[in-house]
């Protein structure tokens, strides 16, 4: 008898650890981290269709240049869109479409990720000054990217931001952080 309660209360032990277990997942992937899918080539050379990335959700809001996040964009059909961040509130963004050029608050930007320059006009027309509460985002692929030069997507208003990516989970071959 004896026998039978010790197997019960190993039981009871193993399914109380996994019951503490999965609370504690769903509390980390509810508030701390996310999974996104790339879709697309808007962000190659730096991540590349299909690749999986973790995402950090908490302080987000906080985007800082060279961030590459996650956000809805509920007047597209994909949704969700991943972008690089190259303008923050109160900054003025400038693109000089024949040089290929971009440019903060009058500065050059040195962008050693990008694809190729930015020639392609999406129909904004700059310079544009970033508002209050949102960012101006791009893909590395510049030509070959719907970001803030498109009136589709516009500004991202900052509550839209679902994570900022950090880590890539997947193809094997390229696991590892994200610069």
């Amino acid at each position: 008898m004896e026998k039978k309660e010790g197997q019960i209360s190993e039981l009871y032990e193993l399914v109380e650890s996994f019951v503490w277990m999965l609370g504690v997942l769903l509390v980390v992937c509810c508030f701390f981290v996310r999974t996104a899918t790339v879709d697309g080539g808007s962000m190659f050379p730096t991540l590349e269709d299909r690749e999986n990335l973790l995402l950090q959700v908490a302080g987000c809001g906080n985007a800082s240049y060279g961030d590459i996040l996650v956000v809805n964009a509920p007047d597209l059909a994909e949704k969700v869109i991943i972008k690089r961040v190259v303008g923050l509130a109160g900054d003025t963004i400038e693109i000089d479409f024949d040089t290929g050029e971009v440019r903060r608050n009058g500065e050059l930007l040195d962008e050693p990720y990008i694809n190729e320059p930015t020639w392609t006009w999406e129909g904004v027309d700059f310079p544009v000054q970033v508002p209050e509460g949102h960012l101006f985002v791009l893909g590395d692929n510049r030509n070959h990217s719907k970001d803030s030069r498109s009136p589709d997507i516009g500004m991202v208003d900052v509550r839209e931001i679902i994570g900022r990516a950090f880590f890539r989970l997947t193809p094997f071959a390229r696991v590892g952080s994200i610069n």
